[in-house]
């Protein structure tokens, strides 16, 4: 019997941050559940059933790295981290594909609603169609995140460019879109103060 197609997942979490202003502080360092919202991502695609987690760091990369002390993650550096998305997106992909990924699930680090069991569906769908279609969380049908790429898409993902995200490649991939209903969730992500508060986090300015 064929063993169930893998799934590593790759938090992005070197971003500049920049709609929270000039000293509104890093959003992945907000508190959710007293810790920081980083450290509170990385904890829940850790206890998923991914085969690994790596994290990609860059923007304030030595105050990531210190809220992630002592969990089993993989941190990555893009140095490339101010062209965009793409570039971190690249970078965690490729790592993944290397430590073996059937199927890479893309995790951007600011979204407080994601559980461990979101990502589970996500993973059990990709399982289940094995490893070859896109699968995509959604919200009454509207596409969101954490998507899933198969490793067939590496060249593709490996060409992007700029502050882009995987929304153009599935668009144009060809493969097959599975959409896994998760709620709002998939959705919601905090990129200012007023956001996490909403999401029910408390904003850490710098000084």
């Amino acid at each position: 019997m064929r063993a169930k197609p893998n799934v590593s997942i790759v938090v992005l979490a070197a971003g500049l941050a920049t709609r929270m202003g000039s000293n509104g502080g890093h959003k992945l360092l907000a508190m959710f559940d007293g810790m920081p919202l980083v450290r509170r991502s990385a904890l829940v695609a850790n206890a998923s059933t991914a085969l690994s987690i790596i994290v990609v760091v860059g923007h304030r990369q030595d105050d990531i790295r210190e809220v992630l002390t002592g969990l089993p993650v993989h941190i990555i550096v893009n140095p490339d981290y101010r062209a965009g998305m793409s570039s971190s997106l690249a970078a965690g992909f490729a790592a993944a594909v290397a430590d073996g990924a059937d199927g890479v699930l893309i995790l951007l680090a600011d979204m407080p609603g994601i559980s461990t069991d979101n990502l589970n569906q996500l993973i059990d769908a990709f399982q289940v169609a094995d490893g070859a279609p896109i699968v995509c969380a959604a919200s009454e049908g509207m596409p969101g995140n954490p998507v899933i790429l198969p490793r067939s898409l590496n060249d593709s993902v490996l060409r992007l460019r700029g502050d882009i995200g995987a929304r153009d490649l599935i668009r144009t991939s060809g493969l097959q879109v599975i959409e896994v209903e998760i709620g709002t969730a998939a959705l919601t992500d905090v990129d200012t103060a007023e956001a996490i508060v909403a999401a029910g986090g408390i904003p850490v300015e710098d000084c």
